[in-house]
């Protein structure tokens, strides 16, 4: 029984150094973080350019400081060319460009028309998606999709019918539906956001809740929450886990608005824990919140 008490202290000692070593690590890659963002600042600055490019005048500079000179020219350059694309990209959501179908038996002589959509998430722009459309039909103008690159989990075909109809025989009493591309390019690329936010709501509730960190494990092994992600493709329901057993599943519609929460313990649907959880919230942010906050 001795030996075992004696243990007791140095393990929590050894607790609180790895703790103070995780908050010094965090801080590190915080700072190192501040460090490139101020650096991209001042290198697209156009005082910067202005000093980098100024001729001295005076004694001849050492080939060692013009050196430094040419790589940060350099630096700046690149830096200033990916502030233009990143800036092109946030403007340009959706671009249109043309290709051909090397395909020689290719439907309308291989002409493609492609739509490039552009989501940004978290500060970071996700790769882009493509959706590809031709002219199947004989003498007729009308587009429908041929190729893509859009999760299944969009309602594409949806859209594609409501906004690209295909032509239908023409007659007195019902008249061909006509097409909108450019409806149906916006009604999509606000499917692809509303996919990213909820996915990255519920990273940031993993975050909050503190999983994959040691917050979780400090925390009541009654109350810690051991698990959250997504319940579905769509990435509409939350799937909830607490290391006592208990299960729940929140669902939020298209925008993040809670629609309906269930909690499921020993003895059926645990409506306390589903109160405490929610806190009153009304999206799911606001549950994020609360998290963080305990």
């Amino acid at each position: 029984m001795g030996s075992r008490v004696s243990l007791s202290p140095e393990l929590s000692v050894a607790d609180r150094l790895h703790d103070e070593i995780a908050k010094l690590r965090a801080q590190v890659e915080s700072l190192k973080n501040d460090v490139k963002l101020q650096t991209a600042t001042l290198m697209t600055a156009d005082s910067t350019r202005q000093i980098l490019q100024s001729q001295t005048t005076g004694d001849r500079q050492p080939k060692a400081s013009e050196a430094v000179k040419q790589r940060l020219l350099t630096r700046f350059q690149e830096q200033s060319a990916h502030k233009q694309q990143s800036l092109y990209r946030a403007c340009a959501t959706i671009t249109t460009f043309k290709v051909n179908d090397p395909d020689p038996n290719a439907v309308d002589g291989g002409h493609v028309l492609g739509l490039r959509f552009e989501v940004m998430s978290k500060a970071k722009f996700a790769r882009p998606y493509y959706v590809m459309l031709n002219r199947p039909y004989a003498n007729r103008r009308y587009l429908r999709v041929h190729r893509h690159t859009v999760p299944q989990c969009i309602p594409l075909s949806g859209l594609a019918a409501q906004h690209l109809p295909p032509p239908t025989a023409k007659t007195d009493e019902d008249p061909p539906q006509k097409q909108d591309l450019s409806l149906f390019a916006r009604a999509l690329r606000r499917e692809l956001v509303r996919y990213h936010n909820r996915a990255a709501v519920i990273g940031d509730m993993k975050k909050a809740a503190g999983l994959g960190s040691k917050k979780a494990l400090d925390q009541d092994s009654d109350t810690a929450i051991v698990d959250i992600s997504a319940a579905d493709a769509e990435a509409k329901q939350i799937s909830i886990q607490w290391r006592d057993g208990r299960s729940g599943r929140l669902i939020m519609n298209d925008d993040g608005g809670i629609v309906k929460m269930v909690v499921q313990g020993d003895n059926g649907q645990d409506r306390e824990t589903v109160r405490r959880f929610l806190g009153g919230a009304v999206r799911v942010e606001e549950v994020t919140k609360g998290l963080e906050s305990h």
